[in-house]
């Protein structure tokens, strides 16, 4: 099963962490010194997808020119000598015709965020990466999915799940669990947000998929779900009825960028993991800690 387009919705407002996300789209936030955006591009890339759509909605105009090439920034550290800078950007810079972008015109949930990429989709399997959950991992999240996506049948679906406490179930899309084969185990239902002392497991659905064609002709007529959206889940749900559907239990860190805390604790979190960042930011946490 060959997975070469990914699904970035990148519509949201970005509510939970106002007022940065009144002018900037929160997928420009940075972590360290990267956008959040370019995080799950990068991951992706590692994962050998070749065309990476955006779903966009108004005001995201900047997402699409952070990975345009800015003629006047290459031709100032051309002048100045600033190859470091210059190889940074040339690292993150996508190939000619490699990203699509499409309008969400109105907030109606990730269900239909997809759903709005169906055309440049088109009928073959394809990832779909939310771009405010972040994985700190080698190798990255979804390149473990497509890993574990070559071992199954073609007509597969996959989730990334992880383990949160029973107590906390209800705030998550929960799945259920049927045969496993190590990380790899047989979805056995999916309930959003089940009332407490009812999930059917502990292991929640996470952004990460990889899905088939068919979840579009579900979504098409799909009705509003949770919070008056149209959600993902419940499309899922319907498609399990055809097909398989199986959870991964990933490795890593995952970190919610879209909360305050999730966004503050993403910052250390990767900053750690950079060496030449770590030392540094070690002595700066101990001196103020210290006070």
């Amino acid at each position: 099963m060959k997975i070469r387009k990914a699904v970035f919705p990148v519509a949201g407002l970005g509510t939970r962490v106002l007022p940065a996300t009144k002018a900037m789209p929160k997928e420009m936030l940075t972590i360290v010194d990267k956008p959040l955006i370019q995080y799950v591009v990068d991951e992706a890339r590692e994962a050998g997808i070749e065309h990476f759509v955006f779903v966009t909605g108004r005001n995201k105009g900047v997402i699409e020119d952070h990975f345009d090439r800015m003629f006047e920034l290459d031709t100032t550290l051309a002048a100045r000598g600033k190859k470091t800078e210059q190889d940074i950007l040339a690292a993150s810079q996508p190939e000619a015709g490699a990203m699509s972008f499409t309008r969400q015109q109105a907030p109606l949930g990730l269900g239909h965020a997809v759903w709005c990429a169906r055309d440049i989709v088109g009928n073959e399997p394809f990832a779909v990466v939310l771009p405010d959950e972040l994985v700190l991992n080698t190798p990255g999240c979804l390149k473990q999915m497509i890993e574990a996506a070559a071992r199954l049948g073609e007509k597969s679906n996959l989730i990334a799940v992880e383990a949160v406490p029973d107590h906390l179930t209800h705030q998550y899309g929960i799945c259920g669990v049927g045969k496993r084969d190590g990380k790899i185990f047989e979805v056995d239902g999916m309930v959003e947000k089940p009332p407490k002392g009812t999930a059917p497991s502990n292991l929640s659905i996470t952004g990460r998929y990889i899905l088939q064609p068919e979840i579009f002709k579900i979504l098409e007529t799909q009705e509003r779900g949770a919070g008056g959206e149209i959600q993902l889940t419940d499309a899922m749900i319907g498609l399990a009825k055809a097909q398989k559907f199986y959870g991964v239990e990933f490795e890593g860190e995952r970190h919610d960028c879209g909360s305050k805390p999730g966004f503050l604790r993403a910052n250390i979190a990767f900053g750690l993991k950079r060496p030449e960042l770590r030392d540094g930011l070690i002595a700066e946490m101990k001196a103020y800690l210290g006070k």
